[in-house]
């Protein structure tokens, strides 16, 4: 700010160091690294700068050269660590050219190689990656990785070449980085050395460290490249988005500056987490929640289900609120396992399960529809979409399974034969259903998948660990099959309503005391529901009349039949036998095999 009349120090402000530039004026930077007045200026030479504002002042009286001095107060940047003023000073650095043998080219082209997650943050990189100036690799603290450079005692000149280089990589890989700040430049030095400039024998060490973002840069090398289990390059690096500037572009710095390649396949930037307002969690706004609070109060996985819920692509929200409504999601899933555990206590998949083609077809529908589910969250996995799993995952257990098939299910699980054709058929699609979800959530509630495993019905081979089971061979859904319920569920939808609104009207209490009389207009509809056995029992009815009409019309009245006392269905069969005539005809049935059972 200001004018520039009244000095210019090309050696001590960036904006004066540009001008400097521009102008070719000397960088003259009088000041030492302790912030004392170098020999430049012999009279004041060793006097720290701010206390030699008074002795310049003095100097200036004497000479007739001041014509006002007044104290005031002004913004002067400070050290954030010991709160005292900060001198800017032109020092000697060592830089990381970007230009050279075209490395800025050559990392916007390992950029288009990578896969960005989300998308957006490629064009972030790149744009970090053409404004980036030349990387300045040293620091001056006290801590850190040393900067492994000699200079020459006699010539002056720095010396790093191969050969020092492989000797202190040796050295410090037995004895640690200390060496470098514990030992004499003659001791880390290889034997017998000599300055390739002059044949001096006599050398100092760099005092600077590396950049801390140059260890981390190189992490890539440090750690897949040293560790057999692990390969080179990593199918994935994740952070937050601010290391766009940060740990992503030095990574691909270092790794294309010396592989010529990028040490990732795919990058994945997430955002950052804050309250349920989206304001950044602060001790002194009192909103910050842990992850431990979490776990102590409600378990990890409820932890896991609220991290993989979120779209983590924007910032990421959390309150006891949100906290909550998880906790309600995961009870809807914990049941979901709990009634498919609950019906399969006497099912041996080995003995038991029956194959595709013996199936009731609503049974296939629900296993196509697993599989559809398991098909979907294989790519979501694949492209990172967690909460697209979460979000397909819970409208299948909510919707599907729960709101329509467990309830069609209940019917056959409870009342049927034990061993009966249509027992078995719902056993066995449970059975697959399960492993699907298993499958689908393991990564996710990995202790509550671990729990339902342990309790699962195993066969031989089963892995002792869910973690440990193989996901399924990818197979295509029946779209066919998919498409045709689809359809169904959407006329059932429109019943639903009705009985809800019979149910408002006092017509009926629960929906089997229903008949339900749907008039149609169209034939092909007509044939589309009678293609379907048993459509009672699909919409937990007790009577359905179809009939043709001009107009579409659903039309509920109670039931004239008696309800059975095992089954609860209302059915014209109860009442018409006397040895069981509160039974209807598929109950007596039932119970009559059980008279017939040894006793004993």
């Amino acid at each position: 700010e200001g004018t520039g009349c009244v000095h210019t120090a090309p050696g001590h402000g960036e904006d004066d160091y540009k001008v400097g530039l521009k102008y070719h004026l000397p960088i003259f930077s009088p000041v030492d690294e302790k912030g004392r007045f170098a020999k430049e200026v012999k009279e004041f030479e060793g006097i720290n700068v701010f206390s030699a504002n008074k002795l310049i002042i003095e100097k200036l009286k004497r000479e007739g050269s001041l014509f006002f001095k007044e104290e005031i107060t002004h913004s002067y940047p400070h050290c954030w660590r010991c709160k005292r003023p900060v001198i800017f000073r032109a020092t000697e650095q060592w830089f990381l050219n970007v230009e050279h043998r075209n490395l800025r080219e050559k990392l916007l082209a390992a950029v288009e190689k990578v896969s960005w997650v989300p998308g957006e943050s490629k064009e972030r990189i790149k744009g970090t990656i053409k404004e980036r100036p030349d990387w300045c690799l040293s620091r001056q603290r006290y801590w850190g990785a040393p900067l492994p450079i000699f200079y020459c005692q006699k010539c002056k000149k720095p010396v790093i070449t191969e050969e020092t280089i492989k000797n202190i990589a040796e050295r410090i890989e037995k004895e640690g980085s200390d060496i470098w700040f514990l030992k004499e430049a003659k001791e880390i030095l290889p034997e017998n050395f000599k300055c390739p400039h002059c044949g001096e024998r006599e050398f100092s060490k760099e005092n600077d460290i590396l950049d801390v973002w140059f260890d981390s840069g190189v992490s890539h090398q440090a750690v897949l490249e040293k560790q057999e289990e692990l390969g080179y390059p990593a199918d994935l690096y994740l952070e937050g988005s601010d290391q766009h500037r940060g740990w992503f572009q030095t990574s691909l710095l270092t790794a294309v500056g010396t592989r010529n390649s990028s040490p990732f396949k795919t990058v994945l930037t997430h955002g950052f987490v804050v309250d349920s307002e989206g304001k950044k969690m602060s001790k002194s706004l009192g909103n910050v929640i842990t992850p431990f609070e979490i776990i102590e109060r409600n378990g990890a996985d409820i932890l896991r289900l609220w991290a993989a819920s979120e779209d983590y692509q924007a910032d990421i929200r959390i309150s006891p609120e949100i906290i909550k409504y998880l906790i309600g999601i995961y009870r809807s899933l914990r049941n979901t396992f709990r009634f498919c555990l609950g019906n399969l206590f006497d099912f041996d998949p080995e003995r038991d399960k029956i194959t595709d083609k013996e199936l009731l077809e609503i049974d296939r529908w629900a296993m196509e529809k697993a599989r559809e589910i398991l098909n979907k969250a294989e790519d979501y996995y694949e492209n990172f979409d967690l909460h697209n799993i979460f979000m397909i995952v819970y409208n299948f257990c909510n919707d599907a399974l729960s709101s329509f098939y467990f309830d069609t299910l209940k019917d056959r699980l409870y009342t049927c034969g034990k061993k009966s054709k249509e027992r078995r058929s719902a056993q066995t699609a449970i059975y697959q259903i399960t492993i699907f979800l298993l499958n689908i959530l393991a990564p996710i509630l990995s202790f509550t998948t671990e729990e339902v495993w342990q309790n699962f019905p195993q066969k031989k081979n089963d892995t002792l660990s869910i973690h440990l089971l193989a996901w399924p061979g990818r197979k295509k859904a029946n779209e066919k099959l998919l498409f045709r319920w689809e359809r169904f569920l959407k006329l059932r939808k429109k019943i639903l309503k009705a009985l809800e609104e019979a149910r408002i009207k006092k017509i009926i209490g629960s929906s089997m005391e229903a008949k339900v009389i749907l008039s149609l207009p169209d034939d092909e509809t007509i044939k589309f529901l009678k293609t379907f056995s048993q459509v009672t029992d699909l919409l937990l009815v007790s009577e359905l009349k179809i009939e043709k009409q001009k107009k579409s019309s659903i039309k509920i009245e109670h039931t004239n039949h008696q309800k059975c006392s095992r089954c609860w269905v209302y059915h014209q069969s109860v009442g018409k036998n006397k040895e069981y005539p509160d039974l209807c005809e598929k109950c007596r049935g039932q119970v009559s095999t059980f008279d017939k059972m040894p006793q004993g």
